[in-house]
């Protein structure tokens, strides 16, 4: 069953793709210092908290050389918050020292997800994290989030295979049938289950709320006073939850392809199918531009066209060479991946013609990568499993199929590509072991220091209009619009446009400088 394609994914979105073609790996970043010591350690905040707090604010990290010339820590955490005297789990954290020897504080990045890595993020892609700027300025810390990676991490599947079968297999049945809905159902409770059995308690305590209460205990112990914090995607939620959870402790915060804490499951799908579909149908008038661009009608041609190929791959999927099989969802994800970044278009190109030629291997390589799937089957993280439990607690389900057919219809209406392939939600979290925890509602974050928000006119994941809700609902939100298509705005690329969004950040990060206006970049 393949996980719906929310809001975010890893900014290394174009080096992956080059990777997923070409088997090459991703170069790691330029160290500020290539003969650190074998450990240092923090000195925390010591910030007066109640007792059964003192253990986790007021510990002390130690930091070991890693990853040639980086450092790694690991910070203890309570699993339930509301009970911090009981169990811990641990976070995993990675820092990339400021290259000028003297920083400005901790710069605290998240890449989204939910269940992305933010230590692989730093350790592998810090220029994709981060400008030289910041990288001068700030000590980068990646986290893993609770459930993610290498931190106390969801387990589920411990088999490769089955994992296969549970993401990429086909359900008996036309989807939407009673039998398709049975099965994909059962699949999902099962998975549920076996994350239950493999990972515990945890499982329950993996919502974006118990994670923002992490980021302050890390901001205590890295000894910043206030929490400085990048985050995209998902992260944005992440980053808006703490703000209303922590006003006061809030330093300088930037949130990249925004999530709106208001929306519903529903509407979260609705606006990212027609994001999606935008973003397609701006490929689409480029195409004809690319060499080999099979697409030689009108955008509405080559929509239906690309429609008409999905209803194709379910009544006739194609055989990859390892046996599995390329269908709508699988095809979908492998669509979409390119469409998260302008730069790596052409690889539309490619897969469009190679699916054309009865091929399924570009297709695959694409869901591959989005699901950080290794070539020789295993996985990479446990992203997707992360994925999918946060969401299943910050996001009711409704699996009544009559409010599903309904819905289905209302996406095909949207978004007559992609809508179909985004409906039956309500499945996704079917007979989940825990309950969803976090209700949809403003955050105002009443009482915190200026927080910018960049929202991309032709983000398909997390569309604008999400980024210029959120800034009206922050009470000290501040918005920078970046006109272009792509998934998150800043350090994209070196054009005046990007640079723009690129200036007001830094300024931001640097200065404390906060735009007098929205300064409109690339308009």
């Amino acid at each position: 069953m393949r996980r719906a394609p929310s809001d975010a994914h890893h900014r290394s979105l174009r080096a992956g793709l080059i990777a997923a073609l070409v088997g090459v790996s991703l170069v790691l970043s330029g160290c500020s210092s290539l003969f650190l010591p074998q450990s240092v350690t923090s000195t925390p905040t010591g910030e007066s908290v109640s007792a059964d707090l003192a253990p986790y604010y007021h510990q002390v990290l130690t930091w070991k050389s890693c990853d040639d010339g980086m450092q790694c820590a690991t910070a203890k955490a309570p699993l339930d918050w509301s009970k911090p005297a009981g169990a811990s789990i641990s976070l995993a954290l990675i820092r990339h020292r400021a290259t000028n020897g003297h920083p400005l504080g901790s710069l605290l990045v998240n890449p989204g997800g939910p269940g992305a890595s933010g230590v692989d993020f730093v350790k592998n892609s810090l220029t994709f994290a981060v400008d030289k700027t910041l990288e001068s300025n700030y000590d980068i810390v990646g986290f893993d989030p609770r459930g993610v990676n290498h931190s106390s991490a969801i387990k589920c599947y411990t088999d490769p295979a089955t994992f296969d079968t549970y993401i990429y297999g086909l359900p008996k049945g036309t989807i939407g049938s009673d039998q398709w809905i049975n099965e994909v159902e059962q699949q999902n409770k099962a998975f549920g289950e076996a994350c239950a059995k493999d990972t515990g308690a945890l499982l329950g305590h993996v919502d974006t709320d118990s994670a923002a209460r992490d980021l302050d205990l890390l901001r205590a112990a890295l000894g910043d006073k206030k929490l400085d914090y990048l985050g995209y995607s998902y992260g944005t939620l992440l980053g808006q939850t703490y703000a209303n959870l922590f006003p006061k402790k809030t330093g300088r915060l930037v949130l990249d392809g925004v999530v709106d804490p208001t929306v519903s499951p529903f509407e979260l799908s609705a606006d990212q199918a027609k994001g999606f579909e935008l973003d397609l149908r701006a490929f689409l008038a480029e195409c004809p531009k690319i060499k080999d661009c099979p697409f030689t009608g009108t955008v509405d041609q080559s929509m239906t066209s690309i429609r008409g190929l999905l209803d194709k791959l379910d009544r006739s999927p194609i055989r990859n060479s390892d046996g599995r099989m390329l269908g709508s969802q699988t095809m979908f994800t492998a669509i979409i991946y390119p469409l998260y970044n302008t730069t790596s278009w052409p690889y539309l190109v490619d897969l469009f013609n190679d699916v054309d030629n009865g091929s399924a291997k570009i297709a695959f390589s694409f869901a591959d990568a989005y699901n950080d799937r290794n070539a020789n089957g295993t996985y990479a993280s446990n992203e997707t499993e992360a994925f999918i439990a946060i969401n299943c607690l910050d996001y009711p389900s409704d699996p009544n199929v009559s409010t599903m057919r309904t819905q289905e219809a209302q996406l095909d209406k949207l978004a007559p590509v992609f809508g179909h392939e985004m409906a039956w939600g309500g499945t996704s979290c079917f007979d989940w072991p825990y309950k969803p925890t976090r209700t949809a509602g403003a955050l105002a974050a009443k009482g915190s220091a200026p927080i910018i928000v960049i929202g991309t006119t032709g983000d398909p994941a997390t569309p604008y209009a999400m980024a210029q809700h959120v800034a009206t609902l922050l009470q000290n939100g501040h918005l920078i619009t970046y006109h272009g298509n792509g998934h998150t705005a800043y350090n994209k690329d070196t054009t005046p446009a990007d640079q723009c969004v690129n200036t007001a950040v830094d300024a931001f990060f640097i200065h404390g400088t906060v735009p007098q206006s929205d300064p409109q970049c690339g308009a």
